[in-house]
């Protein structure tokens, strides 16, 4: 049986999703279904225009595209073998549909290669939630299950954001110190939208305290060093009443890759005992900051799961 959750691999150095689906349906059913324009228009997440046969331009249209994504994008077919092979590039990604006779139906493999390297990778889970929703769409378009309302998008990211390991911290050694670092993907998100999750009410000020929301109990916040809205924050740290450090959120938007942001701590070197709670404590930071730039504000601060974070970067840290 066919596992329907997204698998995550590196192929050729390139993140790359994968995916089977067992179709109740022979693989010329299914091969119009994911080769054919107009039927593809009632699963795909854009409309296809294009010629079938290898080399052929494509043009993919969103109708209802956010802000920060370009309503049309360009590709290219890369391999048509009917009923066995649909192969494309969109933009920087290359997307392949292999079809395999499967007794009376098919087993569809559908790979997703990521492009944009390590940036790419960030929106891995966005991706595949979205792939999960539409191959459940192509399934209800053979008629092999229903297409239920989407309820439980904000879980289903966060699932394959912890299984991919996309939440996770990493520790920088450099001269003096340490640098503690995460980025994380924001689904197309306006940067005025995240600016607002981030700073509430508040117009944050050089010299000011930095806004709450950007702060948590782990940290001596101390004085705001930069404010450039909607894209950076960075306020200094203290320890003991000394500054120690910078702490920076930085919001970046790419209309091929996304909007993420990037969070930075330094450290000096005899504060490293410190570096898996800090860790932790901005893990689940940014969890509860992905959370609500969805609209899910959650209280209170989740002190046992920072602890059980801090156990696991205490390992991994050696």
């Amino acid at each position: 049986m066919s596992d329907p959750r997204a698998q995550l691999r590196t192929i050729d150095g390139a993140p790359t999703l994968r995916f089977e689906r067992r179709l109740a349906h022979p693989p010329a059913k299914v091969w119009r279904a994911i080769s054919d324009p107009a039927e593809m228009a009632a699963w795909f997440p854009a409309a296809v225009t294009t010629e079938p046969r290898p080399g052929a331009a494509m043009r993919f249209t969103f109708a209802d595209a956010p802000e920060t994504v370009e309503s049309t994008s360009r590709g290219e077919v890369l391999e048509f073998d009917p009923p066995k092979v649909y192969m494309f590039r969109w933009n920087e990604d290359v997307l392949r549909f292999e079809l395999v006779p499967d007794g009376d139906g098919t087993l569809l493999v559908f790979t997703h290669v990521l492009g944009g390297g390590p940036l790419g990778r960030l929106g891995a889970a966005r991706s595949a939630v979205g792939w999960d929703r539409c191959l459940t769409a192509l399934a209800g378009l053979l008629g092999d299950s229903p297409t239920e309302p989407d309820t439980t998008w904000l879980a289903d990211i966060e699932r394959y954001i912890e299984e991919f390991g996309l939440d996770t911290g990493d520790c920088e050694e450099v001269a003096g110190g340490y640098v503690l670092r995460f980025a994380r993907d924001l689904v197309w998100q306006p940067m005025d939208s995240v600016w607002t999750s981030l700073v509430g009410d508040e117009t944050p000020s050089v010299g000011a305290r930095p806004p709450v929301r950007s702060t948590n109990q782990h940290v001596e916040a101390g004085a705001l060093v930069d404010v450039e809205p909607p894209r950076t924050l960075a306020y200094e740290w203290r320890h003991d009443g000394a500054v120690a450090g910078t702490v920076r959120w930085a919001f970046e938007a790419d209309p091929d890759l996304g909007v993420r942001v990037e969070l930075t701590q330094t450290l000096p070197e005899e504060l490293a005992r410190l570096r898996p709670e800090l860790l932790a404590a901005w893990h689940v930071q940014l969890e509860l900051f992905f959370a609500a730039t969805r609209g899910d504000i959650r209280c209170p601060w989740p002190a046992d799961r920072v602890a059980a974070l801090a156990e696991r970067y205490a390992v991994a840290l050696g």
